[in-house]
């Protein structure tokens, strides 16, 4: 029971009301400038009101994501820079469902807080609104929560809530892929959203974040949070095309392991691993963590940020489009049979034998233990990627 002469307060317990209010004040007019016709209510209210426009569509279907950024975080906080941190999440949560034929309609933060500083949050929604723009995507609302003892002081988390729509008949899906179809890759930025724990383990145990970093031509910071790109003008683009079989969203997992997501079953990938040429970034990782190609090529995107899957004659509209936007394709791969599956099933069957006697019965010693145990834009000049259009001719896997 507390003696003292002075009661306790929200606010003494760590919960700032007010700050709470102000930061509310603030994030209301970068909110507003997402706002289109179909938004129906401002900031404040207990929901969000949005009518989207089904004049359009013959069987509309929504789409929707959840998504973070994942210990970028800790780059954005430990350099005072929170002004981009917002653009990768919204970037991130469009090319995931851009990636599925959709179009975005709105996005809903949670910003969470270990002591709620207005002014940072403020530039944390200046960024989610200029992405929202820049993607045609209304901010509709969010929550921000402040959370002693959850976090430190100076720490925080964010992740985003992102609707789409989309004809049901123009779902991207990948279930008309085939055998002989090509993967074609479309650059990143770098480390885009993930792969930062691995990252900050090996970099920073080398380099300070304020130290340039020839390699890179900039400091370690700005190259740890160099922007998201947003797919969602090439997936536009494409779709115009009517060609594309399926799309790959370059996140946790990698190529391979997010490619194969959208194969139907009874195929794989094969991947040329040399097709393109790998971001400055990542053999600095590499060969700093003396990390091996495969945990390398699980871990990051390795400079593609979307893969599309194509038939062989529609690749070269589909390169001519990522051209265009200077997002320099490159033929990576194919489509082809998995020679691990099979349709046949065979059951085996192990009978004992049977032991004559307590004395004939020898226990072996165990073999095998086992144990149960996510600012910058790059210059051009300065990315490892050709500026002529990719050629035609196919490649396979070294």
């Amino acid at each position: 029971m507390q003696t003292g002469s002075d009661p306790f307060s929200y606010k003494s317990a760590g919960v700032d009301i007010r700050a709470g209010e102000e930061t509310v004040d603030r994030i209301k007019s970068h909110a507003r400038s997402t706002f289109n016709a179909s938004v129906l209510s401002g900031i404040g209210h207990f929901g969000a009101f949005f009518q989207p426009d089904f004049s359009r569509y013959t069987e509309p279907v929504l789409v929707s994501s959840v998504d973070g950024v994942g210990t970028k975080l800790r780059i954005a906080i430990n350099t005072g820079i929170h002004s981009t941190i917002g653009q990768d999440l919204v970037n991130h949560c469009v090319n995931d469902i851009a990636v599925c034929g959709a179009t975005p309609l709105f996005f809903m933060d949670y910003m969470a807080f270990g002591k709620l500083n207005p002014r940072v949050a403020e530039e944390i929604v200046a960024g989610f609104a200029k992405a929202c723009r820049e993607n045609g995507v209304a901010l509709i609302g969010g929550e921000t929560a402040e959370m002693p003892g959850m976090y430190q002081k100076k720490d925080y988390d964010l992740s985003g809530t992102i609707v789409g729509i989309v004809e049901k008949s123009k779902i991207i899906d990948g279930k008309s892929i085939q055998e002989g179809d090509v993967l074609i890759g479309f650059r990143s930025n770098g480390l885009h959203t993930n792969g930062y724990s691995l990252a900050r383990k090996v970099l920073l145990s080398e380099f300070r974040l304020e130290e340039y970093i020839p390699d890179f031509r900039c400091s370690m910071a700005e190259e740890l949070l160099r922007l998201h790109i947003s797919y969602l003008p090439l997936i536009n683009e494409l779709k115009v095309l009517n060609s594309v079989k399926g799309l790959a969203h370059i996140t946790g997992g990698g190529i391979e392991g997010n490619t194969k997501r959208v194969l139907p079953e009874g195929f794989a990938l094969d991947i040329n691993w040399e097709a393109w040429p790998h971001l400055p970034v990542f053999k600095v990782i590499q060969e700093l963590g003396n990390i091996s190609d495969a945990e390398m090529r699980t871990a990051f995107n390795l400079g593609i940020g979307l893969v599309c899957i194509c038939s062989p004659e529609n690749a070269n509209a589909i390169m001519a489009a990522g051209n265009k936007l200077r997002l320099h394709p490159k033929r990576i791969g194919t489509v082809v049979k998995d020679v691990n599956t099979s349709s046949e099933i065979t059951l085996s069957v192990v009978i004992p034998a049977i032991q004559e006697s307590k004395d004939e019965i020898h226990e072996e010693e165990e073999t095998e233990k086992h144990s149960i145990i996510e600012v910058v834009e790059v210059p051009d000049e300065i990315q490892p990627w050709s500026d002529e259009p990719e050629g035609t001719e196919n490649s396979r896997n070294k």
